[in-house]
């Protein structure tokens, strides 16, 4: 038996790019924040001590934040705001939201209490459908609709704006996790706090709850605290199905440094947590608890995924959930093979972004708003300002096709037609797929990695992972006896 060695030999240091006191420069690290800093003087240099300023970085990505949310979360907003949630104002203004007509829908505006009332007792309110969301998400609306007040004129336009509130504080603690998860590169946080295709999607459902959730069990687990991490993914979980694919990379790095014991703990608090969040709605009342799962089984291909693409192209798939179930399946144990098979262990965020990608690229359905569920993943898994952008522009071009496409319902002559929303989804399709391809080669060469190139750091948000014992291929090859040769 081969014993576990350390990591194969580190990474050749390139020149330095951080201050006197351990901070990475995005002006000496990224070429093209460092082409953009030439506009206000040039690089900053390495003695350049910006933690003794009030403007930290973390500070600074929080400003940025909020601007964020003020100039796309708000401001993109103001025309349904000021002239009302239908159709034409929601599609043709590209100010689309789940918010305001789920109100009503769902009879928040009429204090029902969501998944304990039957079919009929809903019926009887004039609801004809159950929350179609996991409990926590349910939860929070109900929440943010007691909060409307009585007296007010808009209730619908007020419950938005609660909702913009919330999604602004999730927006703020989810860079202020991913600056504290990235350690020593605190400004790979302004990746998440400047992208625009956030602030304008994240007002259109109720996504921001589990991508903050999820960027705190990264956090938890980079500080070793695999307890916290699990009851955050299961809360996360209990929010929105997606944080538990955080455990595939866990498992894996697991096995490969040998250090299984403490994702047993994340997956035991986490399934102990998401049954508390769910067990009281099961008790008293299976049918509306389920109304999720159920939708998310039986629903056909959604839009903006690749089989509604391929389906109004005229090639369908069927059964569809086989053909869906099967694909993810392979593209995760190809991302299996790929994490076992590496030269070096690969980084939990990038083999994370990964999982997320092929489940999003993979699924029946692909709303805008998913795109928020990869952000702080690619911050931390592929902190360069270029391939960052290159992939928000793709989500920019499939954020305004979608609300185009649905225009064409409201008005015919002024709406995007199949030939042309087709193309709007391959921009999504590629962004992703262009970014997923350059972590892969990320992981196949970690001198390619920006956060391992300089030879300093092995895996910040990797937790019990950073920097332990890799008992990957190459490590097995060393320690294998050589063969003798006959003479």
């Amino acid at each position: 038996m081969s014993t576990p060695r350390s990591d194969p030999a580190p990474v050749p240091p390139r020149e330095p790019t951080r201050t006197s006191r351990g901070g990475v420069l995005p002006t000496l690290d990224d070429p093209v924040v460092a082409g953009a800093s030439e506009l206000v003087g040039g690089p900053a240099g390495r003695r350049l001590l910006v933690e003794s300023r009030w403007w930290t970085p973390l500070r600074v990505c929080l400003l940025f934040a909020a601007l964020t949310t003020l100039v796309f979360g708000f401001g993109a907003k103001e025309h349904c705001r000021s002239s009302g949630w239908v159709p034409n104002n929601m599609y043709f203004h590209a100010c689309y939201s789940d918010v305001p007509p789920l109100y009503s829908g769902r009879g928040l505006n009429q204090g029902l209490f969501p998944y304990v009332h039957s079919d009929a007792v809903l019926a009887a309110h004039g609801v004809y459908s159950q929350v179609e969301y996991p409990v926590l998400t349910g939860m929070l609306m109900w929440v943010e609709a007691k909060l409307v007040p009585g007296d007010s004129k808009d209730p619908f336009t007020t419950y938005f704006d609660i909702n913009l509130l919330f999604a602004t504080a999730f927006l703020l603690g989810m860079v202020a996790l991913t600056a504290l998860t990235a350690r020593r590169r605190p400004w790979d946080a302004a990746l998440v706090a400047l992208a625009p295709a956030v602030g304008l999607a994240m007002t259109i459902n109720w996504d921001m709850l589990a991508v903050v959730l999820l960027a705190g069990a990264m956090y938890a687990w980079a500080r070793d605290r695999p307890a916290l991490t699990g009851v955050l993914l299961g809360l996360g979980t209990a929010a929105k199905l997606y944080p538990a694919l955080m455990l595939l990379p866990l498992l894996l790095l697991g096995w490969r440094t040998r250090r299984l014991g403490p994702v047993g703990a994340v997956a035991g608090w986490g399934a102990l947590t998401w049954f508390n969040c769910n067990i009281a709605f099961v008790l008293v009342n299976f049918e509306g608890w389920k109304e999720f799962y159920s939708l998310s089984q039986s629903r056909p291909a959604g839009f903006s995924s690749i089989w509604y693409v391929l389906q109004i192209n005229g090639h369908g798939f069927t059964p569809l959930n086989t053909w869906a179930s099967g694909l993810t399946v392979v593209l995760f144990l190809a991302i299996a093979v790929l994490a076992l098979k590496a030269p070096r262990r690969p980084r939990l965020a990038s083999l994370t972004f990964l999982v997320v990608a092929a489940f999003l690229l993979t699924n029946k359905v692909y709303s805008p708003q998913y795109l928020l569920w990869l952000v702080p993943l690619a911050a931390l898994a592929r902190p360069r300002w270029r391939d960052f952008w290159i992939w928000q522009a793709g989500e920019l071009v499939h954020f305004f096709g979608i609300w185009l496409y649905l225009g064409q319902y409201a008005d015919p002559k002024r709406g995007l037609g199949d030939t042309g929303y087709t193309w709007t989804v391959l921009a999504h399709v590629a962004g992703t797929l262009w970014l997923a391809g350059i972590i892969v080669r990320d992981i196949l060469r970690p001198e390619c990695d920006p956060v391992r190139a300089d030879g300093l750091d092995d895996d910040p948000a990797g937790g019990v992972f950073d920097g332990a014992p890799d008992a990957g291929p190459a490590a097995v090859a060393e320690d294998r006896p050589a063969v003798p040769v006959a003479g």
